[in-house]
């Protein structure tokens, strides 16, 4: 029978099930509306369109990532903290594959409160590499780095790209590990970096 009280919230919710079960190509309007036992003109009265379905479905997910990654590092600083918040990202992404899939998909320019919610997830990476002294500019650079280590293993696990015996999961922990050590050593990285820039290293017709 048609289900009462339907809220945005709600048919994200549905929808993000549906996503997780069956890919986010599955995600339709006439999908969500059966599941829902609903008319899809329904649907509009809660979220506009497929697009702002999608939207729903972002703004649920990075809220949930966010959640999790907090809640991982609550207690927690430095090496354990990063481990721990890269643990809680690889977990989400194999229980919600269909909601992660859907936050690869930047939000609007125009939409603030969608921009500050795909934040919190970024702010969470922020403060735990606060912890190792990196900040200002250098912690734009050094989350896009640790989340490219992380996206890039967990989109290739998910599309079946690793074939060979070896055990996954261990790859994933020597992965985690290697972003402990570039992050620990950053600042010295960053610091040797500029020091050869002001002598005039690295830079052509630079001294010797």
């Amino acid at each position: 029978m048609p289900r009462a009280g339907l809220t945005p919230r709600l048919v994200a919710e549905e929808a993000a099930l549906l996503i997780d079960e069956q890919g986010l190509d599955a995600l339709s309007l006439a999908a969500v509306a059966k599941r829902l036992g609903v008319a899809v003109p329904s649907l509009y009265k809660h979220v506009d369109g497929l697009t702002g379905l999608r939207r729903e479905i972002g703004l649920l997910a990075a809220a949930e990532l966010g959640d999790r990654l907090r809640v991982s590092a609550t207690g927690l600083a430095g090496p354990d903290a990063l481990r721990a918040v890269a643990v809680a990202y690889r977990r989400y992404a194999h229980t919600h594959p269909g909601r992660y899939a859907a936050l690869q998909r930047a939000p609007a320019a125009d939409d603030t409160e969608a921009q500050r919610i795909y934040a919190v997830p970024v702010e969470v990476l922020t403060a735990v590499l606060r912890g190792f002294g990196i900040d200002g500019d250098q912690a734009v650079h050094a989350v896009r780095t640790l989340r490219s280590a992380l996206h890039g293993f967990v989109d290739l696990e998910s599309r079946g790209g690793f074939g060979l015996p070896e055990d996954v999961d261990e790859s994933y922990e020597l992965l985690v590990e290697g972003s402990v050590r570039a992050v620990r050593s950053w600042p010295d990285t960053v610091s040797a970096r500029f020091g050869e820039e002001r002598n005039g290293g690295g830079r052509p017709g630079g001294g010797p």
